[in-house]
């Protein structure tokens, strides 16, 4: 085929464009492929190279380049086939028309699938580029087409999150953002270089989609990638080095990270302004927080970010943005929310947040957002981390924050765990407002009471589940037991004394009866329990209920089981009222009469 090539190519040599017919080009591209097929890639390498084809290159050779890079893929990566099909390509860039070319390449990327995918990119990035920068003018359109066909393309990769799948790179997407880097640089230097873009009105347009190339990034692969490794389990991780670098092209290109940082608040106010008209949007509430995640959290690009916002500013402001990460299930997404909350508030002082913080919207949100994942997060690690940032909320917040925090979280969690350590914080607060050095008065007295309300309350009355809120049960006893050691019935700096007929209506006597009716149940649970025993089928499995969940079907021996720690529960409940009960009696028989329940004016 080599040779009928050869033969057919002398008819074309030294003649003009023009004298070439469509049929002879036809023959020509047909004859070529079959050479392709059959690996004389040398010959028509010679060929494409030979000054004497230009005529015929120049006018057919784009056609060429879908089926070189198809022969080239068929080869192994790094062999000598696969480097003369790319000379073969880069020599094509040089005689044929750029935009030619360059609709060819980019049709072999789109068309681009499989294991195939990161190969056809990594290979003809290069290739790529050449043709763009050969472009005389208006390149803007061309820029823009190849960046967002490429990240598209890349966007079909799964990202790899573990050290392992990071350094294996099995579908090369690590590869393809570090090529990437390389890709644009060029592109960059020719924004920032110019002098006046308002007058360049192609640098413009290149600058716009530019930014929108890079803001795309801080969605896909950024947003989902693992930045935070350890130094000793990755050198150099290439998401990392591609956060810095698109980091980097944001700052060349002259995008204030300020406005970037605040964009959400801008847009929120230009709602507001109905003469307004916006323009096509290049930032979303993603991309934003992920380069808020990156400033705060990793400090790229704090270098071009000027500290003129204070710390409480700061977290105001990036709590839309770890509103955003929060809401996304993936661990690396909601990894990033966390650790954005915990930076934002480290830079704040304790006990420094006004209580109208709380007022703002998103802030409600991410308290939302918190109690969602410490309770129904399935992965451990970040139940642990919301619950530590819950506390570190906390303590930010001043006396009167943290008292209209509790009462906000007290209302909407519907969790008996957090209830039961919302109410452990409020146990320390009144330890605090008990001491004599302390001008805390929002947690004594008057102000103290709805509080109290809230906690010292059985939901439903003696039909409340006592073991699916045992958790805050027990912290509900736990600070009334602390109530009535600390504070002095003639003192009564809390008001527990003057609430106590109330506490005793509302609380204690649904208790007793709650746990009478529940040691009754579950009693005649075990006794049926024990007869399935006895039985002929003692080892078949039954289903059975505890705490309002059905459990995985058991034999009765694991129903016992389960049965006996419920009982054990009501001891513990048991026990702590019966010394709740003890305690009152003994401080309200020690005391004058007339003077108990007579509370300070707080």
């Amino acid at each position: 085929m080599a040779t009928d090539l050869q033969v057919l190519i002398q008819k074309f040599q030294n003649l003009s464009e023009d004298d070439l017919k469509e049929e002879d080009t036809n023959v020509f591209l047909v004859t070529c492929q079959k050479c392709l097929e059959e690996e004389q890639l040398a010959a028509l390498l010679e060929i494409i190279q030979d000054e004497r084809n230009q005529a015929i290159i120049r006018n057919t050779g784009w056609n060429l380049i879908g089926p070189i890079t198809k022969c080239m893929l068929t080869n192994e990566p790094g062999s000598d086939k696969e480097k003369t099909c790319l000379q073969m390509i880069n020599d094509l860039i040089q005689l044929c028309n750029p935009k030619e070319t360059l609709l060819g390449i980019l049709e072999q990327v789109d068309e681009a699938t499989g294991d195939l995918l990161s190969r056809t990119i990594l290979a003809l990035l290069q290739p790529l580029q050449t043709v763009l920068l050969k472009l005389a003018n208006k390149k803007s359109y061309s820029v823009g087409l190849s960046l967002s066909t490429v990240h598209s393309r890349i966007s079909y990769l799964p990202v790899p999150y573990t050290v392992e799948q990071i350094k294996e790179d099995k579908h090369s997407l690590c590869k393809c953002c570090l090529a990437l880097l390389q890709f644009v640089q060029p592109f960059v230097d020719l924004v920032s270089q110019t002098t006046d873009i308002t007058k360049e009105q192609d640098i413009q347009e290149m600058r716009k989609e530019l930014l929108t190339f890079c803001l795309g990034c801080l969605t896909f692969p950024l947003l989902t990638a693992q930045l935070k490794l350890e130094e000793d389990e990755l050198n150099d991780n290439p998401f990392f080095v591609f956060a810095e670098g698109i980091m980097g092209f944001l700052v060349s290109l002259g995008e204030p990270l300020p406005k970037a940082f605040m964009q959400n608040i801008r847009k929120a106010e230009s709602l507001e302004n109905e003469d307004t008209v916006p323009e096509k949007e290049i930032y979303t509430s993603e991309n934003v927080a992920c380069l808020s995640y990156l400033l705060f959290v990793h400090h790229i690009g704090m270098d071009a970010f000027p500290f003129v916002f204070g710390p409480t500013f700061v977290l105001k402001s990036n709590m839309e943005h770890i509103d955003v990460l929060l809401k996304r299930t993936e661990e690396s997404v909601s990894s990033k929310g966390l650790e954005l909350l915990e930076h934002s508030l480290l830079r704040v002082d304790n006990e420094s947040l006004h209580e109208d913080l709380l007022d703002i919207k998103a802030v409600g949100q991410v308290l939302q957002d918190l109690v969602k994942v410490m309770t129904l997060c399935p992965i451990e690690h970040l139940r642990k981390k919301s619950l530590t940032m819950l506390q570190l909320v906390i303590d930010k917040f001043c006396v009167e924050g943290k008292y209209k925090l509790f009462r906000c979280l007290l209302k909407t969690s519907n969790h008996s765990g957090l209830e039961g350590y919302i109410i452990q914080n409020i146990k320390n607060q009144i330890d605090l407002a008990l001491k004599a050095d302390t001008q805390n008065r929002w947690f004594l007295g008057t102000r103290l009471t709805p509080l109290l309300h809230m906690v010292l309350l059985l939901p439903e009355g003696a039909e409340t589940d006592l073991l699916q809120n045992s958790d805050r049960i027990m912290a509900s006893l736990n600070l009334l037991r602390y109530l009535v050691i600390k504070d002095d019935e003639f003192i009564n700096d809390t008001g527990v004394w003057t609430e106590l007929q109330k506490i005793e209506l509302r609380f204690l006597r649904p208790l007793h009866t709650g746990l009478n009716m529940s040691r009754a149940h579950y009693e005649a649970e075990i006794k049926n329990t024990i007869e399935k025993t006895k039985g002929p089928h003692s080892r078949t499995a039954y289903s059975v209920s505890a705490g309002g969940t059905k459990l995985p079907d058991m034999t009765p021996e694991m129903q016992l089981q389960v049965l006996q720690s419920a009982l054990f529960t009501f001891d513990l409940m048991e026990s702590v009222l019966a010394r709740v009960e003890e305690l009152i009696e003994v401080k309200l028989k020690s005391a004058p009469e007339e003077k108990i329940g007579s509370s300070k004016d707080v």
